[in-house]
């Protein structure tokens, strides 16, 4: 049986977070009448006085980390990842607190890191905006007992809060504007990478597919966004993919780089955009907006998507617990790369 949270003893007493963690941690701020009733609770839930996430009352550092996987290089070529860590320094000097980011060129690297901010104090909690498949990191830091917040997980994993993503309504979204325009070919390239929102992406993208069209996307991957060329990489994918016997009529690529290098190379591709190929973007940016023809897109906003993030793991830090939470889906935004009918 999974250990039980401080959420299962809220809502089983019908009280807030923050009053199970004052009772439990014998802080005040809770009735006697309710101290009793709410370790009463505990102890039938079978609640570990010892369990990791505790609120921390002391010792705070007044900074939030966040590790990222490669360079800043990478990062400042990334403008919604760029965007989504300037929004998490804003969010957090409204409340007076400070980020701290660390890059790291491998996992066992990024792992003694965490374990370094915490032994050390360095940071009160972390934000991990880059959850992955298998992530050892998730392990890590509930025998850490780090309060942090998970972004684009689907379960709920123990202490540790989860901000989950919606790829599965933004697939059928975009897999209803193609199909609108009547496409029934639809293709997509992807990165190969380990990230979990990819891994979703493309298993909700070839489900809507199939439910709106009877077949499945074709595919073709390129490196990781940090490898090589993507513009010749995104260009190379598009080709495997227009050789098929039956090439799609419209592709989606998983970012905003890959689609513009799509349209500015689609004379050497043999096609034009968007009569003989329609390009979607599961990513904006000012590059979608400024290239000819402009490149319809899935637009979020990642400052706001970094404050919830915050505000999660800010509730988690303060109460020792946190309810799991939905970002909303990105919205689509139809320009003239998707422009007109195919067959």
């Amino acid at each position: 049986m999974e250990r039980p949270t401080i959420i299962d003893i809220a809502r089983r007493v019908g009280v807030s977070k923050a009053a199970v963690s004052y009772a439990l941690n014998g802080r005040a701020g809770v009735s006697a009448a309710t101290r009793e009733r709410i370790l009463e609770v505990a102890a039938q839930l079978g609640w570990e006085s010892g369990a990791p996430a505790r609120p921390m009352t002391h010792d705070r550092s007044g900074t939030v980390g966040v590790v990222l996987a490669g360079s800043p290089e990478a990062l400042c070529a990334d403008g919604p990842a760029l965007d989504w860590t300037a929004g998490a320094e804003a969010a957090l000097a409204e409340h007076g607190l400070s980020l701290q980011v660390a890059f790291m060129p491998d996992g066992e690297t990024e792992l003694a890191t965490y374990r370094r901010w915490w032994t050390e104090r360095r940071v009160d909690g972390v934000l991990v905006p880059d959850l992955r498949t298998g992530d050892p990191r998730v392990r890590l830091l509930r025998e850490l007992g780090m309060p942090a917040v998970l972004v684009g997980a689907r379960d709920r994993a123990g202490e540790i809060a989860v901000l989950r993503t919606r790829e599965d309504e933004e697939a059928r979204a975009v897999v209803a504007h193609l199909a609108g325009l009547g496409h029934r070919r639809i293709g997509h390239v992807r990165v190969r990478s380990d990230l979990a929102r990819h891994r979703l992406r493309a298993a909700a993208l070839d489900q809507s597919t199939v439910e709106a069209t009877g077949a499945g996307c074709a595919t073709a991957e390129i490196s990781g966004a940090g490898a090589g060329n993507t513009e010749t990489a995104a260009a190379q994918a598009t080709w495997r993919l227009l050789a098929a016997d039956r090439p799609p009529t419209a592709i989606v690529y998983d970012n905003d780089r890959m689609a513009v290098a799509a349209v500015a190379r689609s004379a050497e591709l043999g096609v034009r955009v968007p009569a003989d190929l329609a390009v979607l973007s599961w990513q904006d940016s000012m590059l979608c907006r400024v290239v000819t023809p402009a490149v319809t897109a899935l637009s979020r906003d990642a400052g706001r998507d970094a404050e919830a993030a915050v505000r999660l793991l800010l509730e988690l830090i303060e109460t020792g617990a946190a309810d799991d939470s939905d970002l909303p889906a990105g919205v689509l935004v139809p320009r003239a790369s998707t422009a007109g009918e195919s067959g």
